[in-house]
């Protein structure tokens, strides 16, 4: 269980949540909504003891299972399957287990004997703590998330950035944690994944809050709904489900319109009889009196929502390139024994729209990053053609820099670009005032994404690689970003989930990964743009 008592947060000088007090208990299956930017991370991360509240008081009783954004592993020589397995700390007991199965095997006398009792005292702590059936157990949950057992057998450095949030999120459900704290668990999930994903969460025990963008996972899995209402600075609670929050929170927004529009033609009246009142010395004090009434009149309502900002995307015009301004030939790439994919080659022209597309763990990522220069192929050569500009957006933000601020990593992307513009651009992105001085690594996902698109779009890029970059965006921000795509007009080489983002490219051409087969795009590729 979680209580939260007179909560208030804060983002520099900006306050985005203000006396806020509510309980996650067993049985409550909380979405926790609101757009891109309101605080939704910033309270999931205090409620999991990962950040402090500016005021107010967090306790927690039971386990807490925190899936965060960008999950942060650590050790990535580690495992897949010891990761999952510590999170009820049997990655460890193995380890010891395993040692002293050796010992025993090949020691003698009193070494032999020291390491059976060690041997039998694990294995006890073992089996209490669920023993093969757990492992068997996590092995269940991984595969049902797209996990194999090839896949943890590797090291995690070896895996793409959506296979390591896997695991994180099959850490956090094998965790048998009270409370689960989910910020945008769909990500990087195939279909088959999600709807796994949906009936576990319908089924959980415990209590948990989902933050997610999905909105079939919502309305299938949520009993409660907290709408955190960046305008007001508060935290609505809805005791019921999504249909039924989503129809609630209109009549309230209507009766707040209706209630403050009746008030303000009251006070109008009053404030002009208070003038008029106001020249005869006689009826000074029942004019102030009326003044006052007026004041408090307006000063109990509820404010009214205003419209939500949306960061406002255009893709920038393309620096003029060469017929064919990217080049590849040959490219294959191995993480240690595990092959990725051999002998790939593709040529871009200008203009072009391809969507390279394989299942989870294809090597679609590490294509990018090898097209992009972050990675080095181990074979073959990345050829820039003339005039090439490329504009990378990775899904996991590795073209930020996490300590330079918002403003800083702007100024690096476009250094030629004067203040004034930086500004102007940030400000069409929602971030304004002190917003620009945070580091950006403090921000939430959904306002990460916003930077790595403003980078892009002072980029002048003829050629774009975007990996995913739709997710962790609210319903209105993904439509920017839809229509942006719609009417670019350079080259774009996209990896993505989301169906609609591909019927916004209308690509001309696939790339199916791990083979690197061409081949143009038809209808019967649209089902494995989910699947993959």
């Amino acid at each position: 269980m979680i209580t939260a008592t007179g909560v208030e947060l804060r983002a520099g000088a900006r306050v985005l949540i203000e006396s806020a007090s509510f309980r996650v208990a067993k049985g409550d299956r909380i979405g926790l909504v609101g757009r891109n930017g309101a605080g939704k991370t910033t309270l999931t991360k205090c409620l999991a003891g990962e950040g402090q509240p500016a005021a107010g008081s967090i306790t927690r009783s039971g386990e807490v299972g925190y899936l965060p954004q960008d999950p942060r592993t650590g050790d990535l020589d580690v495992l897949a399957r010891d990761r999952i397995l510590s999170a009820r700390g049997l990655d460890v007991l193995i380890k010891k287990m395993r040692a002293n199965e050796e010992r025993i095997a090949t020691g003698t006398g009193g070494t032999r004997d020291k390491a059976m009792k060690q041997y039998e005292r694990q294995e006890t702590e073992f089996l209490t703590k669920g023993g093969y059936a757990a492992e068997a157990e996590a092995a269940t949950i991984s595969a049902a998330l797209g996990l194999p057992d090839r896949v943890l057998g590797q090291p995690l450095h070896t895996l793409s950035g959506g296979q390591r949030r896997r695991v994180e999120l099959a850490r956090i459900l094998f965790s048998d944690a009270d409370t689960l704290l989910l910020d945008e668990p769909t990500n990087h999930l195939d279909a088959d994944s999600i709807v796994w994903l949906r009936d576990y969460l319908k089924n959980y025990r415990g209590g948990f809050i989902v933050i997610s963008h999905d909105v079939d996972l919502v309305e299938t899995v949520v009993n409660k709904v907290f709408y955190l209402d960046a305008n007001r600075a508060q935290i609505d609670v809805y005791n019921m489900g999504w249909k039924l929050y989503q129809q609630q929170r209109e009549a309230d927004e209507k009766r707040r319109k209706r209630e403050r529009q009746n008030a303000e033609k009251k006070a109008a009246a009053l404030n002009s009889q208070a003038d008029k009142m106001r020249a005869k010395a006689t009826k000074t004090v029942a004019a102030q009196n009326m003044a006052k009434r007026a004041e408090r009149l307006l000063s109990g309502l509820e404010a009214v929502r205003v419209s939500d900002k949306v960061a406002k995307l255009r893709f920038p015009d393309p620096a003029p390139c060469g017929k064919t301004p990217l080049t590849a030939e040959g490219l294959s790439k191995s993480y240690g024994s595990l092959e990725i994919f051999t002998d790939v080659d593709l040529a871009i022209d200008k203009g072009s729209r391809v969507v390279i597309l394989g299942l989870n763990g294809a090597g679609k990522t590490t294509l990018l990053r090898l097209l992009s220069g972050t990675e080095k192929p181990d074979t073959g050569t990345v050829v820039p053609g003339h005039g090439l500009k490329l504009g990378y957006y990775a899904q996991e933000h590795e073209t930020l820099d996490p300590e330079r601020t918002v403003l800083e990593n702007m100024r690096s992307s476009a250094p030629d670009l004067d203040l004034v513009d930086v500004r102007k651009t940030l400000g069409s992105f929602l971030f304004s005032g002190d917003d620009v001085d945070k580091p950006a690594g403090v921000l939430s996902g959904g306002e990460k994404t916003r930077l790595a698109l403003a980078t892009l779009v002072v980029s002048s890029a003829n050629v774009l690689l975007l990996d995913e970059p739709t997710n962790n965006l609210d319903p209105a921000s993904r439509e920017e970003i839809l229509g942006a795509l719609r009417t670019y007009k350079g080259a774009v080489i996209l990896v993505t989930h989301d169906e609609g983002a591909v019927e916004a490219l209308e690509p001309e051409r696939i790339i199916l990964l791990p083979d690197g087969v061409e081949d143009l795009w038809g209808p019967d590729y649209r089902d494995l743009v989910a699947l993959a």
